[in-house]
């Protein structure tokens, strides 16, 4: 593949007259398998490409993007993008593009991945069907297999290439009355997906689906299962751009080196973790680094772009993948700690508040469990909550095992006390 890609480049370098050029081509070849109401509804195979030049005359830049390598598309885009930047505003935050820079090794596409067939994709489906009409109920859902080639040149000497596998699969099981539920994964390695496993944590999320009892707005303690803490934390990334912050617009103004957030909660990136897959470089010719972006409560840095840690004389960086360091307690032992709380599946529509205060809201989805005394009770209505990210980690109690919830994503099980919710709803 990258012989393609640098035949590609060579044609960009020849007849590119701008004088810096970016050159990328994203590759994604993809396997997917959609099934809906107990059968299967569409089988899909094929490549994509998405190709783009950015370029400058002086502090002129442009860009154009196509999904072609074929020559008279790369000589259309050459074209649009020198036309824009020649007619564009001088950009006072351009810098020249990336020089030859050493780029790590890392290990990110899976050769079980790989070779993983449509049956496989296929033998999926059916044991959650199977599951699904043992339990009289309806299962829906995509089964994904991805290999994504990233190639990355530059006028100034940066030449990267990267391939990466994923395998995933995200499924909702329904009553078609008033139980519905969904679990989603994906894994760089196709072996480290227990179709067994999600059909396990499927059933128990629907099995709790009793009628929701009432639950008014107010602070609780909750168990918040990882894909609820992926997507509550992804939010963090919003507020975590070291120029943003030293502009004051979001809370980590000042907070380098400080103990912002809570002792028990580390966020890292680890290019050589077991299981995920991690960027070796960034979409401006940023090498990857393993970086302790917090850890145990320490805010140690924010990312960087190369524009803006020229200006502050700083090394750039970006996140290359995402780790919340975890623990060993169970679910059982996070109920026994506090009096009672709630078990959080999932959240979804969620939004930023304030960018100043870290503040994000959102909706719990997937079924809340109420838990007493160690024992889970019955379900609630759904709420709507409103918290500040990093006051949230100052009150982590217990932390579960970390689990791969995607390629490039690992996260632990959390019980947080006093989670702000901020209203209630009718479902």
């Amino acid at each position: 593949m990258i012989i393609e890609f640098q035949k590609a480049a060579k044609y960009i370098e020849k007849n590119c007259s701008a004088d810096d050029y970016s050159f990328f081509i994203y590759r994604s070849d993809e396997q997917q398998t959609r099934y809906a109401q107990n059968m299967i509804t569409q089988n899909m195979s094929g490549v994509k490409y998405a190709v783009r030049l950015s370029v400058a005359y002086g502090n002129k830049t442009g860009m154009a993007r196509i999904n072609s390598l074929k020559e008279e598309d790369l000589k259309k885009m050459i074209e649009t993008a020198q036309n824009i930047a020649k007619l564009n505003k001088p950009d006072p935050e351009y810098v020249p593009s990336a020089k030859k820079t050493k780029i790590p090794k890392t290990d990110n596409v899976s050769e079980n991945t790989s070779k993983a067939t449509m049956k496989d994709m296929v033998s999926v489906v059916k044991a959650v069907v199977d599951n699904a009409e043992d339990k009289k109920a309806f299962i829906s859902g995509l089964v994904t297999k991805k290999i994504n080639d990233f190639y990355m040149k530059t006028k100034n000497g940066f030449e990267g290439f990267d391939s990466s596998s994923e395998f995933g699969n995200s499924m909702t099981m329904a009553d078609n009355k008033n139980k519905e539920t969904k679990v989603e994964r994906s894994v760089k390695d196709i072996k480290d997906y227990s179709v067994k496993k999600e059909i396990e944590l499927l059933n128990s999320q629907f099995d709790a689906l009793t009628t929701p009892k009432k639950i008014e707005a107010g602070k609780y303690n909750v168990i918040l299962r990882p894909q609820a803490v992926l997507n509550f934390f992804s939010f963090l990334l919003y507020f975590f751009d070291r120029k943003t912050a030293d502009y004051g617009i979001s809370a980590m103004a000042g907070q380098i080196g400080k103990n912002m957030f809570g002792k028990n909660f580390t966020l890292l990136t680890k290019l050589d973790e077991k299981g995920l897959t991690a960027g070796p470089f960034s979409g401006d010719g940023v090498a990857a680094k393993n970086i302790e972006w917090i850890k145990n409560g320490v805010l140690n840095a924010l990312t960087t772009d190369r524009s803006y840690a020229a200006k502050i004389k700083a090394d750039p960086n970006f996140i290359s993948n995402i780790i919340i360091r975890g623990g060993k307690a169970t679910e059982e032992e996070m109920m026994k700690k506090v009096k009672n709380g709630l078990i959080i599946n999932n959240f979804w529509y969620i939004r930023t508040v304030s960018n100043k205060k870290n503040e994000i809201t959102g909706l719990t989805r997937d079924g809340i469990s109420y838990f007493e005394n160690g024992k889970v009770k019955h379900s609630v209505n759904n709420l709507r909550f409103n918290q500040i990210i990093h006051e949230a980690t100052k009150n982590i109690l217990l932390l579960g095992k970390e689990e791969n919830m995607s390629s490039n994503v690992k996260v632990p099980t959390m019980l947080i006390k006093d989670f702000n919710f901020a209203d209630t709803t009718t479902f």
